[in-house]
């Protein structure tokens, strides 16, 4: 038996409660979503799928995205709600293999998954614990696969005064700080607005910049989405596209997660993500614009 998840903080806390829930101790498997559309992720019998895609190999699956909403039978659960991991939770708080020790933290992923953020907690991070902790896990190419498996067992046996103790996390979070503080800089060069939609691109960067994702809503606040595009490796053989909803402007009508469907990726009604052969992705990028701007429900 395989948890089988995503490299973002979702996946983490899904990580954490089904190895609590099932007593699972082998080693996890870190895949992203469109390692498992393109069939590229390696998934079998026994495996339990949380936070990403259906993949019919498997043997349990548990999401939440809106664009992945199953029309056939598997065993787990589903359910449109701010996180997988909250899914998971209710699955097995109702089963009795989980009791109340992990409410807050799903409280927390809920929060942070669904973007029901503050202003404050936008621009200070480093005031919450849990949205600066979020911030830290970056996938780079699986490099980081050790930093995540570290927080599923950290946040698994510790208290959240002990995660932020721990000397990686904290020196991680320190750093996510000092990336924050440059990010504006490079949200403002890179960032155009057309109508009611900013378009973030970093196609020309190596490295591409991190940082708070949610930052760009508070620098464009008469937006009603955004875009962000950048090369996914150096080779840039392929073109990475996320989309979301403006947090503190909700005005958008288009799903992001149906939108992105289009194009091989899916996500929330209010974010999402696909990944284009660098060959052809502009003209993608120019339609997603265009649905975008439009601005209609679809």
């Amino acid at each position: 038996m395989r948890i089988v998840t995503r490299p973002d903080f979702d996946g983490i806390v899904c990580a954490v409660l089904l190895r609590q829930a099932l007593d699972i101790d082998t080693p996890i498997y870190w895949v992203e979503p469109n390692d498992v559309q393109k069939k590229t992720a390696h998934i079998q019998q026994g495996d339990i799928l949380a936070n990403l895609p259906y993949d019919s190999r498997c043997s349990m699956w548990f999401d939440h995205h809106i664009s992945n909403r199953p029309d056939h039978d598997f065993e787990g659960a589903f359910a449109v709600a701010p996180s997988a991991a909250g899914v998971v939770h209710q699955h097995y708080k109702a089963s009795g293999h989980l009791d109340g020790r992990f409410d807050d933290l799903v409280y927390h992923t809920d929060i942070i998954d669904s973007a029901d953020l503050t202003k404050g907690q936008v621009l200070h991070p480093e005031n919450d614990p849990h949205i600066l902790v979020s911030m830290t896990i970056q996938n780079r190419d699986g490099k980081d696969a050790f930093y995540w498996d570290r927080l599923v067992e950290l946040f698994r046996t510790r208290s959240m005064d002990a995660v932020m103790a721990d000397p990686d996390v904290k020196a991680r979070c320190e750093e996510v700080i000092r990336q924050n503080r440059d990010y504006e800089g490079y949200l403002t060069t890179y960032t155009r607005v057309a109508g009611p939609v900013s378009v973030t691109d970093f196609r020309d960067l190596d490295p591409v910049p991190s940082g708070n994702r949610f930052l760009v809503y508070c620098l464009f606040p008469e937006t009603l989405a955004s875009v962000k595009i950048r090369y996914r490796d150096a080779k840039k053989t392929h073109v990475l596209v996320s989309i979301g909803h403006n947090i503190f402007n909700r005005g958008c009508q288009v799903n992001s997660g149906h939108l992105l469907s289009r194009y091989g990726g899916g996500g929330h009604k209010g974010a999402g993500g696909c990944t284009l052969e660098a060959a052809g992705a502009q003209e993608k990028i120019d339609e997603m614009i265009s649905v975008l701007k439009a601005n209609e429900p679809i």
